[in-house]
């Protein structure tokens, strides 16, 4: 990355408000600024699955005149507090024309109204509604692949360990881009991504920090697998695994350290490092180079191949 591009990001990156008072502000820019009309191209529809007492609203996308091969069910990210299926509707229809799969798209709901384990729950149930065939011939059993990006990515490897934990039904691969997986951050982190990448890339560790203290709002949360999966004590028959992460983000070394203790646990795992990228890349137009070079990495992932 040249100076010019690491001084404009460091920028950017100063002006570090208190998430606490300003996500619902951010939900409302990312309405405004972050909602892309579908592309002529992709079917969509909407509907609900029910979940416990209420209706968890998935937005489905489809390339028009094609026979899908497979399924995603697929978790935004935007620190389990903003985000939804209009913000990503671009990120959704981009998966959806270059993976050739059905993509759902889920609206989990957000903390702080909704703190851990709701939006677990949430993506649990709409995931078990998939794999139990709920989705019909719209959303293919066979081949069905959870997805998710930073805190989706978080939610879509929760979502596999409680799969085998309850054994309601089986996730044979999941795609976790630039994942959320440990409980510590900022100073407290072991990893030395957080300490090179935490001030300076758009995505912060007070930025990190002060979300999660709007998701975990109980002390004992702070140590479960199904908060941060870097915890779990055994992490064996987890699913068929591909995680990318970005050169310049606080959750980079976390996110390969969770491919390592996949692998050590038995599974087969991925892991990509794009250079130069910074996190949350997956919602950028497709035409830049690190979102195109993802979708090939997803697409030879789901076609059963690796790619180097």
């Amino acid at each position: 990355m040249n100076k010019a591009m690491q001084m404009a990001l460091k920028l950017l990156s100063y002006p570090d408000l208190d998430v606490s008072k300003t996500y619902k502000m951010e939900r409302a820019i990312k309405e405004l600024v972050g909602t892309h009309p579908a592309p002529e191209d992709c079917e969509i529809w909407n509907l609900e699955v029910p979940v416990g007492d209420h209706g968890v609203p998935v937005r489905m996308f489809r390339t028009r005149g094609t026979q899908p091969t497979g399924g995603i069910v697929y978790f935004h990210g935007g620190g389990w507090v903003t985000g939804n299926i209009d913000s990503y509707t671009r990120v959704c229809s981009n998966i959806a024309r270059a993976t050739g799969r059905v993509v759902a798209s889920v609206d989990y709901r957000l903390a702080p109204e909704f703190p851990f384990p709701a939006g677990v729950e949430d993506c649990y149930g709409v995931a078990r509604w998939a794999y139990q065939g709920g989705g019909g011939a719209d959303l293919p059993v066979d081949g069905l692949t959870l997805m998710g990006d930073s805190a989706g990515g978080n939610l879509a490897a929760v979502t596999a360990l409680l799969a085998r934990d309850r054994g309601e039904f089986s996730v044979p691969q999941q795609i976790l881009l630039y994942p959320a997986t440990a409980n510590r951050h900022g100073a407290a982190s072991p990893y030395p991504s957080a300490e090179e990448n935490g001030t300076d890339y758009l995505l912060t560790n007070r930025r990190i920090e002060e979300y999660l203290e709007l998701y975990i709002q109980r002390e004992e949360d702070w140590n479960s697998p199904y908060f941060a999966p870097l915890l779990a004590e055994d992490l064996s028959r987890q699913p068929r695994t591909l995680i990318i992460t970005a050169e310049y983000d606080p959750l980079r070394d976390e996110g390969e350290d969770y491919g390592r203790r996949l692998v050590q646990a038995g599974n087969l795992v991925e892991v990509h490092r794009l250079a130069d990228a910074l996190h949350g890349f997956i919602s950028l137009p497709q035409r830049f180079e690190h979102v195109q070079k993802t979708m090939a990495l997803v697409r030879a992932f789901l076609e059963g191949g690796a790619q180097a």
